[in-house]
This record gives structure tokens, sequence and C-alpha cells, in this order.
């Protein structure tokens, strides 16, 4: 029932009343979409209201009775004929449509149908869903598929999969409610961030709209920094090594003691991890001290490292490290063992295609390879978003990310949207807040799976209002020119909804920060943004 009034809300929210155009059994089993080319409609579903949808590939899955009525249409989108290369995508289309489509992104390296938010964002809030499983078929781990040498199905992944399955969502959107849609959305996380970057750089008129967290889009610096933390501690047997239980007992404790207070609150959360001076030299151990509860020089040291942006000899930028705040989740980040498998696989078969590449095989000449060869052209960095958000395109950005994030280092984030402001400053008359603004989440690891503010793998929002639902803030930006200068956002007791509301926190708007003013800490009313 909860999830019913919620749905309701949501459609309210969104405007379902703008239109008229709906969907129903019939129209669903007798749809056969016409002239587009390279694409063709392999399955039709009609799912009624509460029906189990039970749907799972090697990279998504979703079990629920939950959902209002909708048609999946499954597609086979040809990605390159000379090749014989394909995508499969999905188009979800609910009865109760609001008039707009939202393309969803994927994670990491997967290749698979994201049918997980299909389901639990697009159909709940009236959006015609489209996602694509990148032309292959993985985990979100598993490069092993990219190669060697199968530079086709790295471009899938890059960018072409997502593109033509835009323009293939359009056309079948709009024949199958006989009416052109309103608005084009986008939603995505890590991997799903760098696709809704890199489509807005390539192709400005596919969105209107794109909410982004984390974005992957430096992929040929994410990956040799993330080698790079892999190399601080490891291997295990190391006098760098931190285990587990170091991290989360010793160095995280002391973080706290050392910052927690820094806003105003000890509440275990650092709401702004740059004013956070962290001294792991109060950890050192003491003459005879268990050595399981304090740290040697070496791993001080390594420590120093983690903390830092990391540069090369030459003092070449590569990318941003750790921030304060994240280490219980740091071990299952890039600093455990064993190693987070992704960055490897991205060297073996994306870049290098040799499958016998160990990380001790690491060298800084590997970042001007790959930027020269930029695998995929996956690479999502360019400062230039004028065609994007000028008249009369007038695209937006909402872009978010954890400052506890253990995969992707926040400060990349930071550093392409300054990028960005640079750009804009010095190019047009265009004021960035116009068009791009980044919100910073306090004690958020990667996309958020304990979080909840309407990003992709997150639990449902508050409320599907565009106070704590950032993809229906992103609605009203972009149809009524009321942009958000927070969301709220919202933790559940032990991460599940069922049982009830935690505490709630303002997400500031980039570069200010949370401040508590007084009252009760569990409420987004006690807390500033300045």
């Amino acid at each position: 029932m909860a999830l019913l009034l919620l749905t309701l809300l949501a459609h309210v929210t969104l405007g379902l009343a703008a239109t008229a155009a709906r969907g129903s059994r019939s129209a669903c089993l007798n749809f056969s979409p016409s002239r587009i080319p390279g694409v063709s409609v392999t399955a039709k579903t009609y799912f009624p209201t509460n029906a189990t949808v039970d749907i799972s590939n090697i990279f998504s899955s979703i079990n629920t009775t939950g959902l209002p009525a909708f048609c999946r249409v499954e597609l086979f989108i040809v990605t390159n004929a000379t090749a014989g290369s394909f995508a499969i995508t999905e188009a979800w289309l609910p009865d109760e449509w609001n008039g707009r489509m939202l393309t969803i992104g994927n994670g990491g390296f997967g290749g698979g149908v994201a049918v997980s938010d299909l389901g639990g964002t697009a159909i709940p809030q009236g959006f015609a869903g489209i996602s694509t499983n990148t032309g292959h078929n993985s985990s979100a781990v598993d490069g092993t598929w990219a190669g060697p040498h199968n530079d086709n199905a790295i471009v899938d992944w890059g960018w072409r999969a997502v593109h033509l399955s835009v323009l293939a969502g359009k056309e079948i959107t709009k024949q199958y409610y006989r009416q052109s849609i309103k608005r084009s959305y986008y939603l995505g996380c890590s991997t799903g961030g760098r696709q809704g970057l890199k489509e807005i750089q390539l192709f400005p008129d596919s969105f209107d709209g794109i909410v982004v967290g984390s974005p992957a889009n430096w992929m040929t610096h994410l990956q040799p920094w993330s080698i790079h933390m892999n190399l601080n501690v490891l291997p295990a047997t190391s006098p760098n090594f931190m285990t587990r239980d170091m991290w989360v007992n010793v160095i995280g404790p002391e973080v706290m003691k050392q910052c927690d207070e820094l806003d105003g609150l000890k509440d275990g959360i650092i709401n702004d991890p740059r004013a956070c001076s962290f001294r792991p030299e109060t950890l050192t151990c003491r003459p005879g001290q268990n050595t399981s509860t304090c740290l040697s020089a070496d791993q001080i040291n390594a420590l120093h490292r983690i903390y830092a942006d990391y540069y090369e000899a030459d003092q070449t930028y590569v990318f941003g490290g750790y921030f304060p705040g994240g280490e219980n989740a740091f071990f299952n980040g890039l600093v455990g063992s064993p190693p987070f498998a992704l960055p490897a696989d991205w060297f073996r078969f994306f870049l290098l295609n040799d499958t016998q590449w160990t990380m001790e095989d690491y060298n800084a000449t590997d970042i001007t390879l790959g930027d020269e060869i930029n695998p995929g052209q996956s690479n999502a960095i360019d400062p230039n978003l004028t065609p994007f958000a000028a008249p009369p395109r007038n695209g937006k950005v909402l872009h978010y990310v954890g400052w506890a994030d253990q995969l992707i280092s926040p400060g990349n984030s930071i550093h392409y949207y300054e990028t960005v402001h640079e750009f804009t400053l010095g190019n047009s008359t265009l004021d960035i807040d116009d068009f791009y603004r980044l919100f910073t989440v306090p004690g958020m690891n990667h996309c958020a799976v304990t979080n909840a503010f309407g990003g992709v793998s997150q639990p449902r929002p508050l409320s599907f209002d565009p106070e704590h639902n950032i993809l229906a803030a992103m609605v009203r930006w972009v149809e009524e020119g009321i942009a958000p200068s927070t969301i709220i956002g919202v933790k559940y007791k032990n991460d599940d909804v069922a049982d009830g509301v935690q505490f709630t926190r303002p997400l500031c708007k980039y570069p200010l920060t949370i401040r508590f003013k007084g009252g009760d800490p569990n409420s987004a009313a006690s807390f500033t943004c300045v």
C-alpha cells in the first residue's frame, strides 16, 4: 500500500495530467513499430498492476509485485553492421505515462539492462524507461569480454550502444503512445555517470537534463589511480598493508576523533572532509604496543599517499585521493586484499591487450598510452558543455558525489566541475549555476546503496517531490525553471525502508557545506548550508 501511495504521489508530482497518452494490454501485445533502421523487437510482455515482475540478467535483477501496469519491449539494435555487433536494449512503457523518457545508465563494465532501476525508478514515476546492455553480457567487474583486441565491443560500451538506444527509445516511445515525448532525461552513477556526460558532450540534443552520480568519466586516469592505490598497500605481506580491522577499528575512530565535530555535531559523519587535516602520526605504535592497535611508520606513510592527490614524478596530475570519513568502506574499495578486480581488467583487455599483465607491471607510461588510445573513446572530460547548456537547448546537469566514495575519488567530480566552470567563464557568457549544479553527500559511499535521494541503486527517497527526489528536482528545473539549492536525503534504520527513518539531512550545492545549527540532529531542518 505504501509503495502504491508513493507511486500516485510521484505521478502527481511529475505532472501525469499533462498528457492523455496511455498504454494498455492491447496496445502492448499488438505493438509493431516500423521504420526504425537497425532496430527490431524481439519480445513484448505486458505486466498488469501489481503483477509479479521477476526479471534477471548477469548485471541486474528485480523481483517485485508493487509496480503500476507497463509494457516491456525488448529490442535488438545493430551497432555496427560491418562487424556484426549489436546491443540488447529494453523499453519499459507505463500505462500511466507522464510524457517523458528516462534513459538509465549502467555500472562498471556491466553488460546487462538495468532492470532494477527501470522498475525501481522509471515505472513508479511514470517515465518511459530505456536501458541497454551496452553491447555485451557481463557483471560489473568483468572486463574479459573486451579483449584482447575486441575494440568494436569497447566502442559499444564506451558510447555507441547508449546513443543508439536513446535514438531507438525515443522512436519506440513515440510510436507506442502515438505522440512525441515531452522531455528526455537521464539518470546514472559511476559508469552510468560517465555515460550521461559522454552523451551530452557528443550529442547535446539527446537529453534535456541529466542526473549523474560519481562519474567514472576519466577512465584513462581513474584506472591508473586505482592501481596506484592498490600498490600503496599490497601485497598483503607488505609492511604498508592495513587489515580491514585496522581500517574500521583503529584508523576510522581516530579520524572521527580528530574531525567529526568540526561541523558542529558529533555524529560519526564528516560533513566536509576538506576541513579535516587528519594526522595519522597520532596512531604511531609505542614500544611494546600490540601492532594490531596502532600504525608503523610504513603504514603512516602509506596513509599519507592514500589521502593525497596522485601526481606523477613530472608533476602531471593524475587523480584525487581518498577523503577522511569513509574508512569503514575503504578496505572493500581499493586498499584491501584481494584487490578490486576491475582496474586490472581495464589494463589487460582494454588498453594493453596483455592477459598476463599484473599490477606489479604498472608504470607511468601506461597513463600516457591510455590518454593517447582512450579505449572506446570512453573518456567524458570535455569541459565545453555550451552546445548542451546554451539556448536554444538549455540543458541541465545535476551531479552528486559521496565524500566517502571508496571506488572513485570525490576529487574527480570536483575536478570535472571546476574544469567546466573555468571553460564556461573563459569562453561564454553563461553562468555555470544556471545549468550545472554539484551536490556533495557527507558519509556516502560509492553510488549510495544506503543513502536515498532518488539516485540509482538507492532505496526509495522519502518522497518523490522535488525537495527529496533529485530526478523530480531536475524535471522541475528543466520544465519550470526552478533550480534546486538543496536536496533532502534520508538514511533508513538498518538501511531498510520498512524500519523507518533514522535521520534526514540536506545535501548542499557545492561549494557550500552542511553546518549543524542546533535542534534535533536527526532532522534536516537542524542544518544549514554555509
